[in-house]
């Protein structure tokens, strides 16, 4: 995974389900001097779920400070010290899901996570799924959410100074 840059600013990681996303964010941000911030937006509603993150947790190790942030991303991110080592968000497709499930405008929560990122002073990782591979979905709600994704990523990845796409555990550097 040499071809990641620990260094950057603002990474967004981009890739499929299980492609190896989240352990890369880890990975990049564990290179970081500092106290290290998970932003986590998963919610447990079943078990199955509540699994995926006991995994994750213990994965990660005790470096690492949790905060289950769901919706508020920008604000948690606002809140935090300068001297936050690096700061890893997972994920903004869950973000945006849950967004879309309270009926949030998606525009102006996008445009306040961007202000947020533009005003940090730490390292910020994001992961996000790259949903726009596949077939057409075939209702409008799975299209929104397609649509919404992609304009969230594209909007990121502007802001990002590092950018990288995740296939079968292998990093492919877009920027």
């Amino acid at each position: 995974m040499s071809s990641a840059r620990a260094d950057a600013k603002i990474t967004l990681i981009l890739g499929g389900a299980r492609s190896g996303k989240s352990r890369l964010a880890e990975d990049l941000a564990q290179k970081r001097n500092g106290k290290l911030v998970y932003i986590a937006t998963a919610e447990a509603w079943d078990d199955e779920m509540r699994t995926r993150i006991a995994e994750h947790k213990a994965r990660r190790g005790d470096r690492w400070h949790d905060i289950e942030a769901p919706i508020a991303i920008a604000e948690v991110l606002r809140a935090l010290p300068a001297d936050t080592g690096a700061v890893l968000v997972d994920c903004l497709t869950l973000w945006l899901s849950n967004l879309m499930h309270a009926n949030r405008d998606i525009a102006a929560e996008t445009a306040g996570l961007l202000t947020a990122l533009d005003a940090v002073r730490f390292p910020v990782l994001l992961v996000s799924n790259e949903v726009g591979l596949g077939i057409v979905p075939d209702n409008k709600l799975a299209r929104d959410f397609r649509d919404h994704q992609g304009r969230l990523n594209q909007a990121v990845a502007a802001r990002a100074d590092h950018a990288v796409f995740m296939a079968a555990g292998l990093p492919l550097v877009l920027k």
